[in-house]
């Protein structure tokens, strides 16, 4: 009951409805797959899965109505869903969530040239996968890695340029790491016209995917997230119209630190979802098997008890965290704009603990199920493996600490 009213005061009717309706979507498509994701080389179970969610309309929710969207504003409608998704898979939900990612700037903007080229392409009917296109690879000079998300150091360590040449501009760099590069329909490019002028110089600028002088290496072979792919991205003499700019000198700046806010409740939300997915299977586990002299189950033994307690403390605690903070960005009349250092503080707050509890959760799972935890059949060390990339992404565990101090005091750079 606590629960549920505490929901009620932060979540409206609809959010828990659109929550509900991925609930079920999770459950009957995404559980009995799940284990196949890993070995979707051809990611088609994978694109079925996207197709599925595109399907229920969450792509084309945050898009405004007259292009086919829901006009969603609603950060706490965002990732509550996605706590749902990572629950069936973390990779499946960070491959969703950066579709809709690169265009919540435009969406603040009212950036109608990007909305009236890409807004249509999203909310069609065909799967279309979005990308917002950060991090820099570092380079002799510094610059690059998770200097790029550095709230401080101000865009000065950006790497990739972007010329204005008449109506044009003209991009050139390299990206890494970035959510759905090498496949995305849409590019949101994070530049620089001059790192020297710190914000004022950082632009976001919107590349369509078959741009020409776009280029992409190999995927990433990573550990986990098999959903969500990763490649180097270059950018030879790239040509986009100007207006596929967001906002201009200074503003391009602002809707870029609000979207690394949102990126860090997603990550928390999903972090969550990680986490009560595990949760639920080695609850499962430990009340059908028995142990020890008696015929008890795991579970109730208090040992075992007290692990799990310690897993729902920190699994509850981290939702109330992370909707906070939603509710906190929802809100700006009340807790400051959006681009302000408070707001992402508060974002790193649920970021980092959520993300620390989730390796927690999914490491003491592992040890309540013994070798059966190792096994992939039993589904516990796949979040296992999922899970630890959301502490790393977005600057790391640290940078999200010591954007958490420089709210509280001036924490030198």
């Amino acid at each position: 009951m606590y629960r549920h009213k505490l929901f009620e005061a932060i979540c409206k009717e609809e959010d828990l409805t659109l929550r509900d309706l991925v609930k079920d979507f999770v459950d009957d498509e995404i559980m009995p797959v799940r284990q196949q994701i890993d070995d979707d080389d051809e990611h088609e179970i994978i694109h079925e899965l996207l197709q599925g969610l595109a399907n229920l309309g969450f792509l084309r929710a945050i898009f405004p109505e007259k292009y086919g969207g829901s006009d969603m504003r609603s950060v706490v409608s965002l990732v509550l869903s996605l706590e749902e998704v990572a629950r069936g898979d973390s990779g499946i939900a960070v491959a969703l969530s950066c579709c809709l990612w690169p265009f919540i700037p435009a969406i603040w903007a009212n950036n109608e040239a990007v909305l009236d080229y890409f807004g249509p392409m999203f909310c069609g009917d065909d799967l279309k996968l979005g990308c917002f296109n950060m991090t820099d690879p570092g380079g002799p000079s510094g610059g690059g890695g998770c200097d790029i998300e550095n709230y401080h150091l101000q865009g000065r360590k950006i790497n990739t340029r972007a010329v204005l040449d008449g109506d044009k501009w003209v991009l050139n760099g390299q990206k890494i790491w970035a959510s759905n590069s090498g496949v995305a329909d849409a590019y949101c490019m994070v530049c620089t016209t001059d790192p020297n002028l710190g914000d004022e110089g950082i632009a976001l600028i919107y590349v369509p995917g078959d741009a020409e002088g776009l280029s992409f290496g190999k995927f990433e072979n990573k550990a986990g997230m098999a959903a969500d792919r990763n490649t180097n991205t270059y950018l030879e003499t790239v040509r986009v119209p100007k207006e596929f700019r967001l906002a201009g000198p200074g503003e391009d700046a602002k809707y870029f630190h609000a979207n690394l806010t949102v990126g860090r409740i997603g990550s928390a939300a999903m972090s969550v979802g990680n986490a009560q997915g595990a949760f639920e299977a080695v609850l499962d586990f430990t009340g059908d098997r028995a142990v020890g002299v008696t015929t008890k189950s795991i579970r109730d033994h208090s040992i075992a008890a007290g692990m799990l307690a310690d897993m729902a403390i920190g699994i509850e605690t981290a939702r109330i965290t992370y909707l906070s903070s939603a509710y906190r960005f929802d809100h700006p009349e009340e807790y400051g704009e959006i681009y302000s250092l408070d707001q992402l503080s508060y974002g790193s707050i649920a970021k980092v603990y959520a993300a620390d509890m989730a390796v927690s959760v999914t490491n003491r799972a592992m040890e309540l199920m013994g070798s059966y935890g190792y096994v992939r059949d039993c589904n516990v060390e796949k979040y296992w493996r999922d899970c630890k990339i959301t502490q790393l992404w977005e600057g790391g565990a640290q940078l999200g600490r010591f954007d958490v101090c420089r709210s509280y005091w001036d924490l030198p750079l």
